[in-house]
């Protein structure tokens, strides 16, 4: 097989909260065998723009973003976010319907995948070597991994690669985090008390870390956990699956 060539599109929250991330997502890639380029002129999908109801702002954004992953050369582009590849897929299209520039979209549209189903379903890996976590995880399915992405089982094969992981299913595991950006602020007490079941779920596993491909409900989740003293952390999937390198 040769060789992809793969843009990476580093989203917002990863990039200011959880940089270890993306060099992690790097190193993954590129220990299996992808060349990976990166744009540093890149910003913003829009999702938070356009969730908030300013498509026109939004429209800037997305053009951006167009513009900046239309470079020749490139095979795939995936980002370590569901949310950001689910915003690209569906709002996106929203957006474009009856623009000039659908054609460009709909070029862009086909080569944008969440990490792990470019592991899975592309890379079509079977083995991550040195990969190495002795503990019990537990994992949750976000609302854009699951519902916007269709991503479900993906995941789950991957952290059946690392050595010594334990994983641990927890009650409602499809259940929102009650993140939902701009939710978490217009409802904090309903979106507290929903982080608070998924956490809760969790610890009833007896797991040491809660696994996600959004670092959107991560970020939340560990929100709570912090607050209130709880004995469970939390790991994005590309930060599992590069312990023990």
């Amino acid at each position: 097989m040769p060789q992809p060539v793969v843009d990476i599109f580093i989203p917002c929250f990863v990039d200011q909260l959880f940089p270890d991330t993306a060099w992690n997502m790097v190193k993954l890639l590129e220990a299996l065998g992808c060349t990976v380029r990166y744009n540093a002129n890149q910003t913003c999908c829009g999702q938070p723009a356009f969730n908030a109801g300013f498509q026109k702002e939004c429209r800037q954004i997305s053009d951006k973003f167009l513009e900046d992953f239309s470079r020749e050369g490139a095979d795939y582009i995936v980002a370590p976010s569901a949310s950001c590849v689910g915003m690209v897929r569906n709002a996106y299209a929203d957006l474009y319907v009856a623009s000039s520039q659908l054609v460009k979209y709909r070029t862009v549209e086909r080569k944008v995948l969440e990490l792990t189903e470019f592991l899975v379903d592309v890379l079509q890996v079977k083995s991550i070597p040195g990969a190495k976590l002795p503990a019990k995880v537990t994992y949750h399915d976000s609302c854009s991994a699951l519902r916007e992405c269709g991503i479900k089982e993906g995941p789950r094969k991957l952290l059946g690669m690392v050595e010594g992981l334990q994983l641990i299913e927890m009650r409602e595991t499809e259940t929102c985090c009650g993140f939902g950006g701009t939710f978490a602020a217009k409802f904090e007490a309903i979106s507290t008390a929903m982080g608070e079941q998924k956490v809760e779920n969790a610890l009833s596993t007896g797991a040491e870390y809660i696994v996600s491909t959004d670092t959107s409900c991560l970020m939340h989740l560990e929100a709570y956990i912090k607050k209130n003293h709880k004995p469970i952390k939390v790991l994005h999937i590309a930060d599992v699956l590069t312990q023990g390198w």
